[in-house]
């Protein structure tokens, strides 16, 4: 059965009307397709200062009549992101979940670092995604999706916050020969690698793009508009992925 997922990434809510309109646009934009899509990741940095209000207010705007499967960002914070957006008992601990979409399992991982743009898969993260990969059927498919990307996309930016000790997860994804992709976010820009033999999808932000060293000076471009990712894993688990960015109606 073919998979429709959609991803977004980096909302940066803020309580600011920019930051709602343009993640109000993409959500009213998604629950609009004619084809509803199988369920929505969204890639971390869901709140600007990890505050409650700022969940509170994600979850008004992110709530769909498809699943919704967030995971954390470097700007995220674990107590209020579990107290406001996933209605849980607020803890320090990782967030990781796995759910299972259309016979695939998504495994939605905290690579965060409280405190600091770098990402990390730390030793109660890897133990969770083994045994969550270990215990899956041999014929089912996973995605791995998370913030900080394990490798360099060539803007100093992004890449000072990588994923650090990426051979963790190359370790990872070698004994787990079901794993279809890995998908993050972080970057503010679409891009598309690879890592450890996988596919590795970087889906945009919704808040502002990413200006690549050769198109200009400043980084940060304000005035393209929000961006997400549709990914297509058919019957052969060939994952296809198309970039769409969302102009005001």
């Amino acid at each position: 059965m073919t998979l429709l997922l959609a991803q977004i990434s980096d909302l940066h809510l803020d309580g600011t009307d920019r930051a709602t309109r343009r993640a109000t646009r993409v959500m009213d934009h998604l629950r609009a397709l004619p084809r509803p899509v199988d369920a929505l990741l969204v890639t971390g940095d869901i709140a600007d200062h990890g505050e409650e209000v700022e969940y509170e207010q994600a979850a008004r705007i992110l709530d769909a009549p498809f699943p919704v499967l967030t995971c954390p960002g470097n700007h995220d914070a674990r107590p209020a992101y579990r107290k406001a957006l996933l209605r849980r008992a607020p803890g320090p601990e990782p967030v990781n979940e796995v759910h299972h979409v259309a016979g695939t399992a998504i495994l939605m991982c905290d690579s965060t670092i409280p405190g600091r743009d770098e990402g990390r898969l730390d030793p109660e993260t890897l133990a969770w995604m083994h045994a969550t990969l270990d215990g899956l059927a041999p014929d089912t498919p996973a995605l791995i999706a998370f913030h900080q990307p394990p490798v360099v996309l060539h803007h100093p930016l992004p890449d000072s916050g990588r994923l650090e000790s990426p051979g963790d997860l190359a370790a990872l994804l070698d004994a787990h020969p079901q794993v279809v992709a890995v998908i993050n976010g972080h970057a503010h820009t679409a891009a598309a690698s690879t890592f450890a033999g996988r596919p590795l999808i970087v889906g945009p932000a919704v808040t502002w793009t990413l200006r690549l060293p050769w198109e200009g000076d400043r980084p940060a471009d304000r005035d393209q508009p929000p961006g997400l990712a549709f990914h297509v894993l058919d019957d052969d688990l060939r994952l296809t992925t198309h970039y769409r960015v969302v102009l005001p109606a």
